[in-house]
């Protein structure tokens, strides 16, 4: 069988706070639809200058825990060269390159493959821009 391409984008909404919002679930649909049981590839991408993509444990404090470690890393201070928005917004533009904005993932007969903890994350510092994009691309 060919290989074939599947994209999708949806828009999320993270609000006037830094957020740290699972995702998975919105993979999963999408690779029900697409990946019917096959192999191959889900790339996660998130098209904006001040958000990443990152996989990790959430629910038990993880992410928590990973935002408080980008707040003291990325002090939201005046520090920053890069000066619009808000306040400190120029640490969010440094955000992607500790977080990039992308994952490529495996998938294994039409489901994600990670491990039982992990979950596909939007990591938004960016408190000027409330709504988001992201685009889901499935090759198998």
């Amino acid at each position: 069988m060919a290989d074939t391409f599947h994209t999708l984008t949806f828009e999320v909404t993270t609000g006037n706070r830094e957020v740290a919002l699972d995702i998975t679930e919105h993979c999963a649909v999408f690779l029900n639809e697409h990946a019917a049981g096959r192999d191959g590839l889900l790339n996660v991408f998130v098209p904006h200058a001040t958000a990443g993509i990152a996989v990790l444990e959430t629910g038990a404090g993880s992410d928590e825990d990973l935002l408080a470690t980008l707040r003291e890393l990325l002090p939201a201070d005046d520090r920053w060269r890069h000066r619009h928005g808000s306040s400190g917004h120029g640490r969010d533009h440094v955000l992607p390159g500790l977080v990039a904005p992308h994952a490529t993932l495996p998938v294994i007969g039409g489901q994600l493959a990670l491990g039982i903890w992990q979950s596909v994350v939007l990591v938004d510092t960016n408190r000027d821009n409330p709504r988001r994009t992201v685009r889901l691309s499935y090759l198998g």
